[in-house]
């Protein structure tokens, strides 16, 4: 049995769907969408440093400067996934509200991807994001002025990084309706 985040008890975790997309990334981010949400696409705030800004209905990853075409693999889980144990450039978790669960992918200058996956049903979710540079397109410097001169490009990517500058991989999970 697997416990999820409200405490309650959940069978094992299952995947339920999943769907690749190449992103263009503009202005050093792009952006996953509700499509109820649509009209009201922009770019969060967040806290100073933070890779992932997220409002309701949309999250945002911040990207190195160089980072100019992305991989994106979106995961609907049926609870919490296990953890991955590879290595990576960076990881958030966040929980966000998806009003309608379509969800589609918002490049500032090149507009929406139509849906990309539809999750089971609306409501509150937990998304898990991980993200790796490519060695050799980089190196990449952080979009922070604070942050690390250099950004890690750890290896075990390399088939998911073909012809693009970053792989994420998010990973959605619906969180108990008495989580809030």
């Amino acid at each position: 049995m697997v416990v999820d985040y409200a405490g309650g008890r959940t069978g094992m975790a299952r995947l339920l769907d999943s769907a690749e997309v190449e992103v263009s990334v503009s202005y050093r981010t792009f952006g996953i969408v509700d499509e109820s949400c649509r009209q009201e696409t922009h770019t969060p705030d967040a806290p100073e440093g933070s890779w992932v800004q997220v409002a309701r209905g949309m999250v945002y990853l911040q990207c190195p400067s160089a980072v100019i075409r992305a991989r994106l693999r979106l995961e609907s889980w049926s609870t919490t996934p296990p953890p991955d144990q590879a290595q990576w450039s960076g990881s958030e978790e966040v929980e966000l509200e998806l009003p309608s669960g379509v969800l589609e992918v918002h490049e500032l200058t090149g507009g929406r991807e139509g849906a990309v996956i539809v999750l089971p049903s609306p409501g509150r979710y937990r998304l898990r994001l991980h993200w790796a540079l490519n060695p050799e397109t980089g190196p990449f410097y952080s979009p922070f002025k604070d942050g690390p001169a250099v950004v890690e490009t750890p290896s075990g990517h390399e088939q998911k990084l073909a012809g693009v500058d970053e792989f994420c991989l998010g990973q959605l999970w619906r969180l108990s309706s008495t989580h809030g």
